[in-house]
């Protein structure tokens, strides 16, 4: 029957960044917790001036000759970096793509409520699609398609710009458009 050794790390996601004893090069540049350098020094020797101080040895610059090291408290780094990525994430908006489809017989009233639903989404900040859909011989006047978008395009001049002009797709065209930035 074959013994396995104790691993510490059972259970925990390895991160991918190498430090302490998982540092298998000879040598390696080091930089204290003050930021100021040390120079090229022994692995081994760098971890126990790290091990003196109470903290980590991380590998930093894998890819440079020598590997560059800093100590630092591996834990207080991570959740450092942890609270900027969360601090990151709160502060991106997200711009949605919203769509209003038509139809080439859209009447006065119908096209008016979807204007206003065009611009409800506009003055939200998020982009909007606006389709008309051609069902069944309808796509013999796609000139009316065309009409209808132009006439979106018209009521929405002052708020909206054109991101991509109308194309024709199958039974659909399409049209984006997007919020002006108001100075």
């Amino acid at each position: 029957m074959a013994f396995r050794r104790h691993d510490r790390s059972r259970g925990r996601r390895d991160d991918g960044v190498r430090r302490n004893e998982r540092i298998r090069v000879p040598k390696v540049r080091v930089v204290d917790d003050n930021g100021e350098q040390l120079g090229v020094l022994d692995t081994r020797e760098a971890f126990r001036i790290a091990q003196e101080k109470g903290l980590d040895l991380v590998e930093v610059a894998a890819n440079a000759d020598p590997p560059v090291c800093k100590i630092m408290d591996y834990g207080k780094f991570k959740y450092q970096q942890k609270k900027r990525q969360q601090e990151a994430k709160k502060n991106q908006t997200v711009i949605q793509i919203k769509e209003v489809k038509f139809r080439p017989k859209t009447d006065d009233h119908d096209y008016q409520t979807k204007l206003k639903h065009i611009y409800r989404f506009l003055e939200g900040g998020d982009r909007c699609k606006v389709t008309v859909f051609f069902r069944g011989r309808e796509i013999v006047h796609k000139d009316r398609g065309l009409m209808v978008l132009e006439r979106v395009q018209e009521d929405t001049k002052e708020i909206a710009k054109v991101e991509s002009r109308p194309t024709s797709e199958g039974r659909t065209m399409t049209m984006m458009l997007s919020p002006v930035k108001k100075a």
